[in-house]
């Protein structure tokens, strides 16, 4: 067995690198020594100048935000509140005028845009749509009535916001959105654009945005306690679980939470969340889908609902909180317990604590005693009589928090910056400063204590990402940054696939690597803010996400002036030079770049380029044949040295262009690839060069033309030696023809960096491979595990147990030979049935052998975890929805005939009213019937499991025992190479009791949140904190908002209700 995996070796050391010609691109470089320089990447320097320039950029929106805010007061000022203003008075653009949200019955509502002005538009890149630079557009939620005296004087006061809009852009115009959200709902930006909403009802409000959020009060530790007593049942329960659920979604990660249910007793709703949690995605998801589980049962004490949420609050604990606004939000049915008890011992006198309480549903009871809870401790009372009511009674608590701040003055005049997230209107990823806006009136001596809004800057992530030296750092070279959450805000693995418009993109730092010790130091220095650098080793995944590989990286990282964000950069030793092309010779120019002329790939081969931005006025194309038409039809209008081109990529490319061909001429000509059992022979470069030779194999070319984002160019990289890779296929495809179209065989992707000295720098500037044709080298390395060549082996003679012929890979049918790849993967086989599983995760091909070599060593595995994944889409639960609000009694609520009968026929008549006013909330549910729609698949969290070879390098022999049966395996690693040479003979016996490894992706379900529960990271809060002010004027604490039953009105109903009991067929909808 060692002699056949020495000449396995030998025939690969001997014909590889004669066919790919790595010795000679090495020679080539060195010839073109005059034509390049060496550079040196200085981490340091680099990622200075890179936090230098986000600090820069960033400080000039900081610039337009202030400026966008003092005018915006100043304007507040000088327009008094006018209680006689109409709708004739005012004239802006609505956004969504010329929507199709709404179809049908709801186009009427949709239609009130009366004194909505027409624009025309012009497509602007910056903005990725349609905008007029004269104008600003109005958006208004849906379930706000636009001529309202508020909206309508919001309307009019923020229309001169319009010229300090235009003002800045002229300044600066680079700023894409400015954006001001009001807290009455309007949200007003510029330019103008026709509004965009994900599904056919508009629900979005700018209220409920994180940016909004973040701006309009400081972090907040809440406790949500909820009455489940037995007087809880039905729709009002029901309103409850919604509120809940509508109050999580106005939570950030800056804030932290825990919700509790009460009765006689109060229990958190998640068992392990023994304090409150940071309020992510994930804790939030948590508790949404707990709180639709609570039932209602027992009797009201709250009192150990308070008790509850005080100690969650004000005991003393090492667990992270915001340690700012503290706050309880009571949600009940009403009651007549005032729990004065509990608030004199853990509240009065200093009043730390706000409370909030909400009166959900119908009822008889007295509301003075929830009033007077909220108005003692300096808090609100918000009434939710019908699900119409949730979004903007859950959300106003907003404004008595940012009391404190508006009293506060300038020195609550700070600007944050947020999470990433998806832009309502189309820009992609961004993040938006923010600066709130106060109400600077005053009414007599009393200073007013209200926000106005939040003014916002929206900056594109491509904008920072253009501020990195992505190229100079190499294929495995990449810049990251990272918030004071510790997510991440640039990171080449920050691609989420499918957003959901509601919740900020967070992606931890350790979750968009492969995390270790060494990471999660890296990760706190940066959220303390300070400087660093780290040479550690560590996994990196590959793009495919099927391999791991063992390398040493060079972490550097420094703060961003100005902001809270932290600049990480990442280098390879390999990257800490790079090549820079001295092409001042145009004649040499031209030479190289004919041979990117398409009439050149048949005798040459042929040629992908990397989609960059070579150049301003270069059209960016997904089909590369589209794209390098558009490149040569450039290049014919200018030259690489154009003022309006990247210079540095531009002569790379031609450089390396001119390289790949003397490599063609050279060597790939002067080989006869059918001998050698080879399909195709490529090249791949820094500069973004790919060539596939001879032409026709590029037609079966399957891998990315951005050497960078290619997994074999990147593991080229960081690996030595030859990288064997074979087309991937699952066990479902076992039986599917992965062949060449023309060739009809199976194509391996053979490759290897080269790697060349200059001076006493080391570069890897370029990755050349070949493709192996299956069928030909399966035949050789039948030959090569033998005691045989091509000529003294006369015939194909199999052999089985009880014949005499000698025991070898070509010959003995039941002795197994193979090669498989660092991940696990079947590169070769001498079993003929073994074929349509190349590619196979060796598990599938053979449970048993692949269990034997993990579990001795020859193989290792890492768990990794997507938190950007997609899974399908989940099933529809709207089959069957009745309208929405609809109440339906149960037998608790039957006994009590005459308090049912009463709250029965108002929340009927309420609902009505409802529905008139807010259509969309009345009919089955149709947002999340379009939602389910429009997005097919889901968001999700996946697990794969990675293979690497462990730590044994030479040849290795074991027995399998089974039990019943046994066999000898033989092992070897074959040297500059990522494969394992594996003999061993058929198991006779049925089975082995092993445990079958899997390596594919399957969704991570985690049944029970309490089990595995991740311990809290490591994050640091805003600085400032604005929770009190003594000049407060706290006597404003709410009110009842529903509409009040008349007597007369109640008799009527209560017939009109016992009369539709009686007879439910004259319903015109089923209950």
């Amino acid at each position: 067995m060692m002699h056949w995996a020495s000449r396995i070796e030998k025939e690969l050391d001997k014909v590889l690198p004669q066919v790919t010609g790595v010795h000679q691109m090495k020679a080539i470089y060195n010839e073109k020594r005059s034509q390049f320089d060496v550079k040196r990447n200085s981490p340091k320097d680099l990622v200075d100048r890179v936090a230098k320039d986000i600090a820069k950029l960033l400080n000039s929106k900081r610039k337009a935000l202030e400026r966008l805010a003092r005018e915006a007061e100043q304007i507040q000022t000088l327009h008094p509140w006018r209680d006689n203003i109409t709708e004739s008075a005012i004239e802006y653009y609505d956004s969504k005028a010329e929507s199709d949200y709404s179809e049908d019955s709801n186009e009427d509502i949709q239609s009130d845009n009366l004194k909505s002005i027409s624009l025309e538009f012009v497509d602007d890149p910056n903005f990725k749509n349609k905008v007029n630079y004269s104008y600003t557009a109005v958006q208004i939620p849906t379930d706000i009535y636009k001529g309202s005296p508020t909206i309508l004087n919001e309307l009019n006061w923020t229309q001169a916001l319009e010229r300090v809009f235009i003002d800045n852009s002229r300044e600066d115009p680079s700023l894409r959105w400015q954006v001001f959200g009001s807290a009455t709902g309007v949200t007003r930006y510029y330019p103008a654009t026709p509004w965009r909403a994900p599904n056919k009802i508009d629900l979005y409000d700018v209220r409920r945005r994180p940016w909004y959020i973040q701006g309009a009060s400081s972090p907040k530790d809440m406790v949500i306690i909820v009455d489940v007593s037995g007087s809880v049942s039905g729709l009002t329960l029901k309103l409850m679980k919604t509120s809940v659920i509508e109050m999580l979604d106005t939570l950030s990660d800056d804030d932290y939470v825990n919700v509790a249910q009460f009765n006689e007793k109060a229990d958190a709703v998640v068992s392990c969340f023994k304090t409150l949690v940071q309020a992510n995605v994930r804790n939030k998801k948590i508790f949404k889908d707990k709180v639709m589980h609570m039932q209602a049962k027992g009797t009201t004490d709250y009192k150990s609902g308070f008790q509850f949420a005080f100690e969650q609050l004000l005991n003393e604990t090492s667990a992270p909180r915001a340690n700012c606004n503290k706050m309880i939000m009571m949600f009940t049915d009403g009651g007549e317990d005032r729990a004065q008890e509990v608030f004199e011992k853990y509240n009065w006198p200093n009043k730390t604590v706000r409370v909030f309480t909400f009166s959900v549903g119908q009822h008889n009871y007295d509301v003075t005693p929830l009033q007077w809870i909220a108005c003692a401790n300096k808090g609100y009372y918000f009434e939710i009589p019908s699900i119409g009511a949730i979004r903007i009674n859950t959300q106003e608590y907003l404004d008595v928090l940012g009391r404190p701040m508006v009293l506060a003055g300038n020195r609550a005049k700070q600007v944050q910056w947020t999470n990433v997230y998806q832009d309502a209107l189309g820009l992609g990823l961004v993040i938006t400063g923010t600066m709130p806006v106060f109400n600077l009136t005053t009414d007599g001596d009393s200073k007013n204590q209200l926000i106005l809004g939040v003014m916002g800057v929206d900056v594109a992530l491509s904008e920072i990402k253009q501020l990195t030296p992505r190229y100079k750092l190499g294929a495995n070279g990449y810049t990251f940054a990272i918030d004071p959450n510790g997510y991440v805000l640039l990171h080449p693995n920050l691609q989420p696939k499918i957003i959901n418009f509601r919740e900020p993109v967070t992606l931890d730092f350790l979750d968009a690597e492969l995390p270790d010790n060494n990471k999660e130091e890296i990760r706190r220095q940066m959220i303390d803010g300070k400087p660093g650098q780290k040479k550690i080793k560590t996994l990196v995944k590959s793009v495919d996400k099927r391999y791991i590989d063992q390398v040493t990286r060079t972490y550097i990282w420094t703060p961003v002036d100005g902001t809270d964000y932290s600049l990480g950069l990442v280098l390879p030793t390999y990257s800490e030079n790079h090549i820079r092309a001295n092409l001042s010779d145009q004649i040499l120019q031209v030479q190289y770049f004919e041979s990117l002329l398409p009439h050149t790939f048949e005798s040459e081969g042929h040629v992908l380029i990397a989609p960059r931005e070579y150049c301003k006025e270069l059209e960016l194309s997904s089909n590369n044949t589209e794209f390098l038409h558009n490149f040569i039809a450039l290049m014919e209008k200018v030259t690489p040295d154009s003022k309006q081109c990247d210079n540095f990529l531009l002569h790379n490319l031609i450089l390396d262009t001119g390289i790949i061909r003397q490599l063609v001429e050279k060597v790939w000509k002067t080989k006869d690839l059918n001998t050698y059992g080879f399909l195709a022979v490529f090249a791949a470069t820094d500069g973004g060069i790919t060539r596939i030779f001879p032409n026709k194999a590029a037609e079966t070319w399957e891998e990315d033309p951005e050497p960078f984002n290619a997994s074999y160019y990147r593991r080229s990289l960081d690996n030595k030696g030859y990288i064997f890779r074979a087309p991937y296929r699952t066990p479902a495809a076992a039986n599917a023809i992965f062949q060449d179209q023309e060739n009809d065989t199976i194509g391996i992707l053979v490759s290897t960096a080269v790697d060349i000295t200059v001076g006493s720098r080391n570069i890897k500037p370029a990755v050349v491979g070949v493709k192996l044709d299956l069928e030909a080298w399966t035949s050789k390395f039948k030959i090569l595990a033998s005691n045989h060549t091509d000529n003294t082996r006369q015939g194909s003679q199999m052999c089985g147990l009880t014949s005499g012929c000698e025991m070898d890979c070509e010959a003995h049918e039941d002795l197994l030979c193979y090669l498989i790849d660092d991940g696990g993967f079947l590169i070769m086989s001498n079993q003929i049935q073994d074929w349509n599983k190349i590619g196979m995760f060796f598990s599938e091909v053979d449970p048993a052998l692949m269990y034997a070599l993990y579990n001795n060593s020859f193989y290792n595995y890492k768990e990794s975890y997507d938190f950007q994944s997609v899974c399908g889409p989940v099933p529809n639960s709207n089959t069957g929805a009745g309208p929405r609000g609809v109440f339906v009694p149960t037998i608790a609520d039957l006994v009590n005939v005459a308090w049912w009968t009463s709250a029965a026929a108002w929340s009927l008549f309420q609902q009505l009213l409802y529905g008139f006013a807010y259509h969309s909330w009345f009919i089955t549910d149709e947002a999340d019937a379009a939602e389910s729609t429009d997005t097919r698949e889901t968001s999700c969290v996946t697990v794969q499991k990675q293979f690497y070879f462990g730590n044994i390098s030479s040849a290795y022999s074991l027995v399998q025992d089974c039990g019943n049966c046994s066999r000898l395996i033989h092992a070897k690693r074959l040297d500059n190479t990522n494969l394992l040479f594996v003999v061993t003979e058929n198991l006779f016996c049925n089975s082995c009791d092993i445990e079958k490894l899997s390596q594919g992706e399957k969704e991570f379900k985690q049944e029970d949140p309490c089990l595995d529960l991740p311990p809290a990271r490591y994050r640091k809060g805003p600085s400032t904190c604005f929770d009190f002010n003594i000049a407060e004027n706290t006597t404003d604490c709410g009110r009842g908002h529903s509409f009040r039953p008349s007597i007369h009105t109640l008799l009527l109903l209560q017939l009109l209700v016992l009369y539709l009991m009686a007879c439910p067929h004259v319903l015109p909808f089923s209950l």
